[in-house]
């Protein structure tokens, strides 16, 4: 996704959890691994997985129990993850993820929301080859971490890259980050081999990288970044992964 929109969408994420704005779609992904794969976080690797997320974002213990609590409402709605492809100005691809108990009401709000604001909804499957799906994670690096000799460790697992890089923090003191990439298939393999070197991940996720990233100007991405802005309010919107380098 490129950097500097990795962390401006850090910063918003931040500004969300101070107004509990993203809360909602946070427990939305609990509640939906927990129905799919049962309500202890030991036994469901996607729940655990999502409730390390939803902790890194700040989420209240009460709120990350009562979403694992209603998977077994009886009233729940069908929530469904569906997925949208589209194009914006300069070159830039979206590819936008959503978890919706209304598909009518997703599609036709993403589209509305990409036509006033200077986008275009592709045909699905259009961006296939421009996106590669990856296992991401992210931990920060502690004194006695040898980067060499982890990804020396991992690579049986599925790592592909491993890099090392500064996270700012608003108080000036930053955090040493790492941030290790593995094929689409290895995310549970890589998952549990970080768990049994007790290596406290802070963000687990699947995530759409661009195989070919466009070099925006920074007017050039303000003008995006408001199209982008506009679908991350939208409820439905769990995340919109980009080609911006």
């Amino acid at each position: 996704m490129g950097r500097a929109f990795e962390y401006r969408k850090a910063s918003k994420l931040k500004r969300w959890g101070t107004m509990s704005r993203v809360f909602p779609k946070l427990g939305k992904v609990i509640t939906m691994a927990a129905k799919e794969g049962g309500q202890d976080p030991d036994m469901n690797p996607k729940l655990r997985t999502a409730i390390i997320n939803a902790k890194a974002q700040n989420m209240p213990k009460d709120n990350i129990d009562a979403a694992i609590k209603r998977a077994s409402a009886k009233d729940l709605a069908d929530i469904k993850e569906v997925s949208f492809e589209a194009k914006a100005a300069h070159g830039v691809l979206l590819f936008i993820d959503c978890a919706t108990d209304n598909n009518t009401r997703s599609v036709a709000n993403v589209k509305a929301i990409l036509t006033r604001n200077g986008g275009e909804a592709l045909k699905n499957g259009s961006l296939d080859f421009m996106f590669t799906t990856k296992s991401v994670f992210i931990f920060e690096k502690t004194e006695d971490m040898d980067i060499e000799e982890l990804e020396l460790e991992l690579i049986d697992f599925g790592l592909e890259e491993i890099e090392e890089d500064i996270e700012p923090q608003e108080n000036g003191d930053d955090k040493v980050i790492i941030r290790i990439f593995g094929e689409f298939a290895s995310f549970g393999a890589l998952n549990k081999a970080l768990e049994e070197k007790g290596i406290q991940v802070s963000k687990a996720d699947i995530q759409r990288i661009a195989n070919t990233p466009t070099e925006l100007t920074e007017e050039q991405l303000e003008e995006v970044e408001v199209l982008i802005d506009k679908l991350e309010d939208d409820e439905d919107v769990q995340v919109v992964y980009t080609n911006i380098a």
